[in-house]
């Protein structure tokens, strides 16, 4: 049996890229400040940073150390290290499945968004809700949407690691990081 080779990024600002992309939530980016802030979390806000930095970091360096050793996927890896563990290779693999749904909703939104923003410009967009609340409202407009985010995501993965999500992460997440400080 031939052993096939794995993909892996071409550079390291294509792999910081994509860890970056998968690490930022939509919530850490405009929900979580918004309510914190909103609400008077601002202590709340400042605690939350430190522990992302220093808990986070920590543990996404553990999860690449373990990676690069075993050579394994998330599965295979903590068992490798100890059987005892196997466990924790299977949650991180099952917690994915569960927020696959969540994004693929949100996703659909972004593109409806994206698309009317294009479309129609802002100010169709910045009426206190109405837009938003006949868009969910409307089902059947909301899962084709959503079936368009599914479709570019498997696009995008089909492709691989190279010509896949490295190359979408070197256009999506400077955009990000641009429309996030606008």
């Amino acid at each position: 049996m031939e052993k096939q080779e794995r993909s892996s990024f071409s550079s390291r600002v294509g792999f910081v890229l994509a860890a970056s992309g998968s690490a930022v939530g939509l919530g850490n980016l405009w929900r979580f400040p918004y309510l914190a802030a909103r609400y008077g979390g601002g202590i709340f806000l400042l605690v939350y940073l430190i522990l992302v930095v220093t808990f986070g970091f920590s543990l996404m360096i553990t999860e690449f150390a373990i990676g690069r050793k075993t050579k394994l996927s998330c599965i295979g890896a903590y068992g490798a290290l100890d059987k005892r563990f196997n466990f924790l290779g299977w949650i991180a693999a099952f917690v994915p499945l569960i927020i696959t749904p969540y994004y693929c909703v949100i996703g659909g939104w972004t593109t409806k968004y994206m698309t009317a923003y294009l479309t129609d410009g802002p100010a169709a967009l910045a009426d206190g809700g109405d837009y938003f609340s006949a868009f969910i409202g409307n089902t059947p407009e909301s899962m084709l949407f959503m079936l368009v985010f599914m479709a570019l995501t498997y696009l995008v993965v089909a492709l691989g690691v190279n010509k896949g999500i490295e190359k979408a992460n070197l256009i999506m997440m400077p955009a990000l990081i641009i429309v996030s400080a606008v």
